[in-house]
């Protein structure tokens, strides 16, 4: 774990403002996760989208900053959330990216916009000399994404999907600072 403190702030890109997480956000996640398109790309998404598991998981998103274990940040646009970039599971020096956006934000090169600036924030601000991510198989558009960001294909692997209910193939990225 890094041990330094990192202030919940901003940060701003050409289309996008990504903040800090909040208890509020459950809602409009719980809006967004509701799209069945959406929630099937999303190993630990639950389908239907469940009000109890969403507000419990963006009230530990606070601690998770503190403990600097996770920084998840709603993305917006025009003052309109529209999708979640993260960074989570650090540890020795290594974290996890994700990302989620609304179906109408999709294919307008938001989630790139968003993940190249948390890369950032990841690398020169927390610190970490490599993140890690996934994708499912089904899902090229996500891939599209991490390789244009720089990351390279590992391999892949079965993981448990809950907004499926069955193990799906999924493609694992890295990418070193």
């Amino acid at each position: 774990m890094i041990a330094k403190s990192i202030s919940r702030s901003h940060i701003r890109t050409a289309r996008l403002t990504l903040r800090p997480t909040s208890v509020a956000d459950a809602q409009r996640a719980l809006e967004i996760q509701s799209d069945w398109d959406v929630a099937r790309m999303l190993a630990n998404a639950t389908y239907p989208a469940d009000r109890e598991d969403m507000e419990t998981w963006f009230a530990s998103h606070e601690l998770e900053w503190a403990e600097g274990t996770a920084y998840r940040f709603a993305i917006e646009r025009e003052g309109r959330m529209i999708g979640i970039v993260d960074v989570d599971g650090i540890a020795a020096g290594e974290g996890s990216l994700g990302y989620w956006l609304e179906k109408v934000a999709w294919g307008k090169g938001y989630a790139f916009e968003a993940a190249q600036a948390l890369i950032e924030f990841a690398f020169s601000e927390v610190g970490l000399s490599s993140l890690v991510s996934g994708r499912a198989v089904d899902n090229p558009a996500s891939g599209h994404v991490l390789t244009k960001l720089g990351f390279t294909q590992l391999d892949s692997r079965g993981l448990f999907s809950r907004s499926r209910g069955e193990t799906i193939l999924q493609a694992r990225y890295t990418l070193a600072r």
